[in-house]
């Protein structure tokens, strides 16, 4: 499932353009929701992000591998780059606490990501897409 180049800037971007990419888990104490700051195309079937707050997100993950990512942009809605300003992608994430993996995901983190406290003892997540659609059910463009 390749992912426009139009996509991709908008994900990589997500957090410096005010519209951060939401992550939903689900574990023995019900979902959770969290911004996740660092997320990004990896590549056409991955999303990935820089698991460095350690907190439900991550606790979740260890019961359950089932993601949703969330990305909403009202802005790119209006300005006509985006038909939906939502977009949703389903998926399975794998935790990577070192190896080839880890170390490519945080290359290619921002430097704002890779400078923050505590990011020399983060996790990378790579996110496996299931399945896409915008908030309309389109595939995404």
């Amino acid at each position: 499932m390749p992912i426009s180049e139009k996509v991709r800037k908008l994900i990589d971007n997500a957090w410096a353009d005010g519209a951060p990419c939401l992550l939903a888990t689900a574990g023995p104490n019900g979902p959770n929701i969290s911004p996740k700051g660092s997320m990004l195309v990896f590549d056409d079937g991955h999303l990935a992000y820089w698991e460095r707050s350690k907190k439900q997100a991550l606790e979740n993950l260890g019961h359950d591998q089932r993601v949703a990512v969330m990305y909403a942009n009202f802005k790119a809605q209006r300005d006509g780059v985006l038909e939906s300003g939502f977009l949703r992608f389903y998926g399975t994430a794998a935790l990577h606490e070192s190896g080839p993996v880890r170390e490519a995901i945080f290359q290619r983190l921002l430097p704002r990501e890779q400078t923050h406290d505590g990011a020399d003892k983060g996790i990378g997540v790579l996110i496996r897409i299931d399945r896409s659609a915008d908030v309309r059910g389109k595939p995404i463009p």
